[in-house]
């Protein structure tokens, strides 16, 4: 695929979303940004989360993990039925109760303001570092195929990638989203369909469901040694607590819920979005399948996040899979990274400035402009410490092992709220917080040390146990009425 046609298919692309996002950001004001004015068709958010849960990083790092994990992954997919769930009948109601804009709102009104911030400061941390990862992924392939052939450094491929989300978010904000994310899942699901398609053509497979089930990287479920991070329950308690708190307890992700019109609208969102999220993870593990086994009877040499990439644009598939492989990588990378952007903005907006206290609405305009190109800048800046930090682990493993450590908190402080009358004293709330990821480290560490036992992704249960029991500790002897 020549660098030019990669030029005229960006240039194609985000035109059409800053149409979008012209069309829906007319009129728009700091309502419009954060919440949609409570106007969006639960369909269109239904299907436009699924590209921002699954992102970049799904549609490279998830293929490429089937090599050495087979499909165990759909373990975790499995407990996000659970997750959902729980977000639908729970979360939901509550957030809609409440008439949140940033769910962090909660924290303020059930603990206290320390408890508020803490809640909020670990939100912009871990969507900071998320969605840099997302975007790491995707301007390091972006770099390859088209910038390294111009000689263009990779800290000005970062800075255009993030310049082109700012320009199509900056007015319209969480209305803008709601649509571009829409048309960008379906790139995506269409470019997996394409890919699937070419290679299975390519490979003279007739039947690709027989074919996955008869090849031996499809196995799925690992209940043999209860020691492995890939053991069946660990997977799929982890699948369910990450749902709920990169879901559920993510202003990201609920802003989206939130722009719908009533709650019932938002609970069909909720139900219908895991149905399709499940049935798409599998077609990626069986996309990883074909791939892995493409690789190795043509004798290319390449593995995790290198293998899809290179085999859609390097190979004998054609321009049409490289074209739709690109197509699919920039949409659902997009599709992520903008969302992460308008939320990070609404957080800090809201969450740390409180700007929505202030009487003067031209004044709170202007501050949340101002949070929107800061968080541009954040972005860029922590993409480029990522350029020199990131190891030979796929890059999803990564993302999931960090959550496991920053929503951990989030998880516990929120389970506290929800099923105890307790109140806590406040003000050794963010010292919990702080203290509860370093000895979940530890104590992983330790039995990974004596015990040989791996928690894999269950570290973010015991982090948020970690965290229940220390608000117990630090709990007031008198109840909420």
């Amino acid at each position: 695929m020549k660098p030019l046609h990669i030029i005229l298919l960006i240039v194609g692309y985000f035109s059409v979303l800053i149409f979008i996002s012209f069309i829906t950001g007319k009129s728009a004001n700091n309502k419009t940004f954060f919440k949609a004015d409570n106007s969006s068709p639960w369909y269109l958010v239904a299907f436009g989360m699924i590209g921002a849960s699954l992102s970049g990083v799904t549609f490279i790092s998830v293929p490429g993990w089937v090599e050495s994990q087979s499909m165990s992954y759909m373990q975790m997919v499995l407990g996000y039925i659970v997750g959902y769930t729980v977000i639908g009948l729970i979360l939901l109601p509550l957030y809609y109760r409440l008439n949140l804009t940033s769910i962090y709102t909660y924290l303020q009104d059930r603990f206290g303001d320390n408890s508020y911030k803490t809640g909020a400061s670990f939100f912009l941390l871990s969507r900071t570092i998320g969605a840099a990862f997302r975007l790491f992924l995707v301007a390091n392939v972006l770099q390859l195929l088209l910038f390294d052939e111009y000689g263009i450094p990779f800290w000005v491929t970062v800075t255009i990638t993030i310049l082109l989300i700012w320009l199509y978010t900056f007015k319209g904000g969480i209305k803008t989203i709601v649509w571009t994310d829409t048309l960008q899942t379906l790139f995506m699901l269409i470019a997996v369909g394409v890919c699937i398609y070419t290679i299975s053509n390519e490979m003279q497979i007739s039947n690709i469901f027989s074919y996955i089930k008869n090849n031996e990287l499809s196995k799925t479920f690992f209940f043999e040694d209860v020691k492995t991070g890939s053991y069946f329950w660990k997977r799929f308690l982890a699948g369910a607590f990450v749902a709920i708190v990169m879901t559920g307890l993510d202003q990201d992700m609920m802003q989206k819920n939130l722009t719908c019109r009533n709650l019932k609208d938002a609970q069909k969102n909720m139900f219908w979005f895991t149905i399709v999220l499940v049935i798409v993870n599998f077609f990626f593990l069986a996309l990883g399948v074909l791939l892995t086994d493409y690789a190795q009877k043509n004798g290319i040499d390449a593995h995790k996040d290198e293998l899809f990439p290179i085999i859609a644009t390097k190979g004998t598939l054609g321009l049409a899979t490289a074209i739709f492989f690109l197509l699919g990588l920039i949409a659902a990378a997009y599709s992520s990274a903008d969302s992460a952007l308008t939320s990070l903005t609404t957080s800090f907006s809201i969450d740390i400035l409180e700007i929505d206290k202030k009487k003067n609405e031209q004044e709170q305009e202007k501050t949340r402009k101002r949070i929107h190109i800061l968080f541009s800048f954040v972005l860029i800046a922590t993409i480029l410490i990522f350029k020199y930090f990131i190891a030979n682990e796929s890059v999803i493993a990564k993302i999931f092992t960090f959550a496991n450590y920053t929503y951990g908190p989030l998880l516990g402080l929120y389970a506290f709220g929800l099923f105890t009358k307790t109140k806590v004293r406040d003000k050794f709330v963010p010292y919990i917080c702080i203290a509860s990821p370093f000895l979940t480290y530890f104590i992983n560490l330790s039995c990974l040390k004596y015990f040989n036992f791996d928690f894999g992704f269950a570290l973010l249960i015991l982090n948020g146990i970690i965290t229940f029991t220390g608000l117990f500790i630090v709990k007031k002897r008198i109840r909420i009425i």
